[in-house]
């Protein structure tokens, strides 16, 4: 099913078309906006303008043909703050219908609050726990309080870029004056609420929005982060936000239009936009801010799946939002879960029995397990080279949840499963701090051995354990079937593990329970075999040594 999910906002109007999966998850496969300005002058009352209306029709009429286009179910469309207060909102809902067929329902602010936490909900790891949400629209500003799934306030108040920049913002530079008096209204209008969430306990506070979005984005141009164009889920600092809105304050329109960072459409609205952000946050006492680009449009779109209770079933397979979103890109790129699932299973195994090894924790065990699983997914463009499609599948997946270093890890570990190992020279890779890189090494590598111990795609390999012996490694399958093949693949994959052990690393096949299957017995050492192809041992180099060359015996 495909939906396409229209957001009739006061400053811009947004489109989404998504593709609902069986399992009720979505994916945008495009999305539109148009800076229209609807509520220019049609604010507290007043009629939208003529101009205004009509470029918003032209907008809804080309979106209509747009979602038309995609052979979409189903137009959700909402209109928010400057048309539920215009004197002619009505009519102007009733002439987006009779031009375009697309049937607009206005809502309020806090069925409006509602559907944006939804969405934050949905595109950050919440999880159970409470986080505050921002959205600074062109008319109004909605903050609420709840978890992922339990909302506990909710309000929307007429505080909006536009409304504001119209009432307070007489000069250019803004005056001092003129400042304090645009301070002092937000604190009426907001404060005591504000106040309400400041003493209770959050976790983070979430931003989302043009207007917030934009702030961000010029923020972390200033701190110097190469990427600040890829805003999902990067956090802030609140320090960073009060340095941005006096650097806007102080300047005139000419110079915002300048500004790296600044979407030039809003250099006029941006000062009111970071002065209204920065007393929130103050009165918050929040340190940080994470960014969000998710909003009203995926709430809608979120609420309408609910509403189908029926069809939900992956969301409560998966209530994690990070592991949900995992699954839902292998299954479009049609990844084997069988095997998927078992690269990751002994991937984890080697991880646990390795711990006083590598040292690393529970938050790049989650990576490691995340890579394994999509590990393959480049299958869904060639075979060729899959390691490296499996790459950008994953930057480039919409995973929801995970910041994008995160997401530049776990496509790493991905690519590294097979071929060439790691090498400063690779995009993403030469770009990590070196404690960094020593982690996706250590991870890929183990990814890489599990991948062999499936060689044959079988599941046979029901466990294995790793033994220290002496000055080496015992490794032993436990197989409920001919591990041959595997013990093979084994053998091929095993450098970069060795290389993390500082060890060589021996393999023997044993039967489920953990006896030695006679054949391999009989072996001198003791170590699987496979006809014409003799246990190989290597010279090894210390974890910390330089990575810019190829692991000895690595597959071409």
């Amino acid at each position: 099913m495909r939906i396409a999910a229209i957001d009739i906002g006061t400053n811009s109007i947004h489109m989404i078309v998504v593709q609902v999966r069986p399992d009720l998850s979505f994916e945008v496969v495009d999305r539109e906006k148009e800076m229209v300005r609807l509520g220019a002058g049609g604010l507290d009352g007043r009629s939208l303008t003529p101009t205004a209306v009509t470029a918003a029709l032209q907008t809804l009429a080309k979106f209509r043909r747009l979602a038309d286009s995609h052979k979409v179910d189903e137009i959700v469309a909402t209109a928010t703050s400057a048309t539920r207060e215009a004197d002619n909102g009505g009519d102007f809902i009733a002439e987006v219908g009779r031009q375009t067929g697309i049937r607009v329902r206005i809502i309020t602010g806090t069925e409006e609050a509602r559907l944006i936490h939804l969405a934050a909900g949905y595109g950050v790891d919440i999880g159970g726990n409470p986080a505050v949400v921002i959205d600074i629209g062109g008319g109004s500003v909605e903050v609420t309080l709840g978890s992922a799934a339990h909302l506990t306030l909710a309000q929307s108040f007429k505080l909006g870029v536009i409304r504001l920049t119209e009432r307070f913002v007489k000069s250019d530079p803004l005056s001092e004056g003129d400042e304090r008096r645009l301070v002092k209204h937000i604190n009426k209008v907001v404060g005591d609420y504000v106040d309400t969430i400041a003493a209770r306990k959050f976790d983070r506070v979430i931003g989302t929005s043009g207007t917030i979005l934009s702030l961000g984005a010029l923020a972390l141009s200033e701190e110097g982060v190469a990427d600040a164009e890829e805003l999902r889920n990067r956090r802030v600092s609140a320090k960073a936000f009060r340095r941005i809105r006096k650097r806007l304050s102080g300047a005139d329109l000419e110079a915002r239009l300048h500004m790296p960072g600044l979407d030039p459409r809003r250099a006029d609205i941006a000062v009111a936009g970071s002065i209204l952000l920065d007393t929130i946050l103050r009165r918050l006492n929040a340190g940080q801010l994470t960014l969000c680009d998710l909003a009203l449009r995926e709430g809608l779109v979120l609420d309408y799946i609910r509403r189908n209770t029926s069809r939900i079933r992956k969301v409560d397979r998966y209530p994690d939002v990070r592991r949900r979103s995992v699954m839902e890109l292998g299954e479009r790129c049609g990844f084997w879960p069988e095997h998927a699932q078992q690269v990751a299973r002994l991937a984890l195994s080697l991880f646990d029995q390795t711990r006083a090894v590598h040292q690393l924790g529970e938050r790049e065990r989650e990576w490691l397990e995340y890579g394994a699983l999509l590990h393959d997914i480049g299958v869904h463009i060639s075979y060729e080279k899959h390691h490296r499609h499996s790459y950008y599948l994953i930057k480039n997946g919409d995973l929801r949840g995970f910041d994008p270093a995160e997401i530049e890890i776990i496509a790493l570990i991905a690519r590294y499963h097979r071929q060439a190992a790691p090498k400063r020279s690779h995009d993403g890779y030469g770009s990590l701090k070196g404690p960094v890189r020593r982690m996706v090494r250590a991870l890929a590598a183990m990814v890489r051995l599990a991948e062999g111990l499936d060689r044959s795609h079988s599941q046979t390999v029901s466990g294995i354990d790793v033994v220290p012996r002496g000055d080496e490694y015992l490794v032993r399958l436990r197989a409920g079937g001919d591990a041959e093949l595997e013990a093979w693949a084994a053998v091929r994959h095993a450098a970069p593990f060795e290389k993390l052990l500082e060890r060589p690393v021996r393999f023997e096949v044993a039967g489920p329970d953990h006896k030695e299957r006679p054949s391999h017995a009989e072996q001198p050492d003791h170590a699987a075999r496979v006809p014409g192809e003799a246990v190989r041992r290597r010279g090894h180099r210390r974890v910390g040594q330089d990575d810019a060359t190829g692991t000895a015996g690595e597959v071409a």
